[in-house]
């Protein structure tokens, strides 16, 4: 391809398609230079991650000059009309935009090639793939089937899924081998643990999404934080984006998504290893993992996950959405931004009043006490100390799960947002 593109002058590329591949190739084609352009028929990219960690993978794509067409399937591809420069062709998406290209990639993720298995008699389900038993033998017991072609279990949902993965892949083929060979091995579904670096940034998920987990008619909860890499007094930690989601009643783990420049690759190991494992977010929050201020903190991102979980399952703190503070009525619950004023110029959230944490015990006077508040700040600790000072004098008082740095992230890839 590297040749093509050199030898067509190829200016501009369109990559269809917004899963793992997808960014992959979208990245590496602007790396080469190329404008690129990458559509998606899903409301965001990377399916693996509900929307508002994926709005940080959005947004890395856009600040690297990659040109976004989310939510709208591909309808047509069409020889250029007259004045269209398109060395490869034109894509139509289904909205009527032409998206002229030198270079077009279908990224268009994985379908199993089961029909040798149809021929053959055996059971397909309905996502396509060969159905197997835990042992990895299809309807015909004397008959193994294993990796992308065959559907699988979720771990947390327990629902059948398709989930293409080479880890998993490789021990299917492992307990395929036991089994046939005489030994008995069990297959117990698939986590869907995966990471991905898209320029700057680092992806990773384990376990369910919001989206799956309310598909599957599962009651959950989710926590968001944004704690540091390593010690934030060593030299180059960096700001992650966590999401944690557990089992109200519970508080088992059932899925987490982590976004950042460094340090995400153990953190999401240590999750899957814990949701493999069945643990609780207590448990997370007592886990002893390794400690020096160049690889983490004295409470480590998975400790500070599990203690946020716990205050919200022992009733110390009640969170609010993100996605809430939109509908919030001002008359009825007042919205308070409790950083400091150098902060402000990042902006407000609509209808939020200032109200920095230093001077709050001593302007408790402005917050009516029969009137419920919802307060953030950057991260979410300092609105978290705020709620506990608010209630401690008598007023209902959530925090916003996730701060203002969620909120932001996932305002401004909202649809409908402006972005100028």
């Amino acid at each position: 391809m590297d040749r093509w593109i050199s030898g067509a002058q190829a200016r501009r590329a369109l990559v269809v398609g917004g899963g793992y591949i997808g960014l992959e190739m979208a990245e590496q084609l602007r790396r080469r230079g190329l404008q690129v352009a990458l559509v998606e028929a899903l409301p965001h990219v990377m399916a693996a991650l509900d929307f508002d960690m994926a709005a940080r993978i959005q947004q890395e794509l856009r600040a690297n000059g990659v040109e976004l067409h989310l939510g709208e399937p591909v309808a047509a591809f069409e020889e250029p009309r007259p004045g269209e420069e398109a060395a490869a062709s034109v894509t139509v998406l289904a909205g009527g935009a032409r998206l002229p290209a030198d270079v077009v990639v279908l990224a268009l993720g994985v379908r199993p090639e089961s029909q040798l298995a149809r021929d053959a008699g055996l059971e397909v389900g309905a996502l396509g793939g060969i159905r197997v038993d835990a042992r990895l033998r299809t309807s015909d017991p004397a008959i193994y089937a294993v990796g992308d072609a065959i559907e699988v279990r979720h771990g947390v949902t327990g629902e059948w899924a398709l989930l293409s993965l080479a880890g998993p892949a490789n021990r299917q083929g492992r307990i395929a081998a036991d089994n046939i060979l005489g030994r008995d091995a069990v297959y117990d579904g698939t986590l869907g643990t995966a990471i991905l670096r898209v320029f700057g940034l680092t992806a990773a998920a384990t376990g369910a999404t919001e989206r799956a987990l309310r598909r599957a008619g599962i009651s959950h909860h989710a926590v968001h934080l944004h704690p540091r890499s390593h010690a934030g007094y060593y030299p180059g930690a960096e700001t992650l984006s966590m999401k944690v989601i557990f089992a109200p009643q519970t508080g088992m783990l059932l899925g987490a998504q982590i976004v950042g420049h460094d340090g995400v690759d153990k953190r999401i190991d240590v999750l899957a290893t814990a949701l493999k494992a069945r643990m609780s977010v207590r448990d997370l929050a007592q886990l002893e993992l390794a400690y020096a201020p160049p690889y983490g903190s004295a409470k480590d991102p998975i400790n500070l996950a599990g203690m946020a979980a716990e205050n919200i399952l022992d009733g110390i703190v009640e969170t609010a959405g993100w996605d809430e503070v939109g509908d919030l009525d001002p008359e009825e619950t007042l919205l308070v931004d409790v950083r400091e004023p150098d902060e402000y110029a990042t902006g407000l959230i609509p209808g939020a009043i200032p109200l920095p944490l230093s001077q709050l015990r001593q302007r408790l006077a402005e917050i009516p006490p029969d009137r419920p508040v919802v307060a953030y700040c950057q991260t979410g600790q300092r609105s978290y100390y705020a709620c506990r000072v608010l209630r401690q004098h008598g007023i209902r008082a959530r925090n916003l799960d996730g701060a203002w740095l969620t909120w932001a992230a996932a305002a401004s890839e909202a649809p409908g947002a402006c972005r100028s």
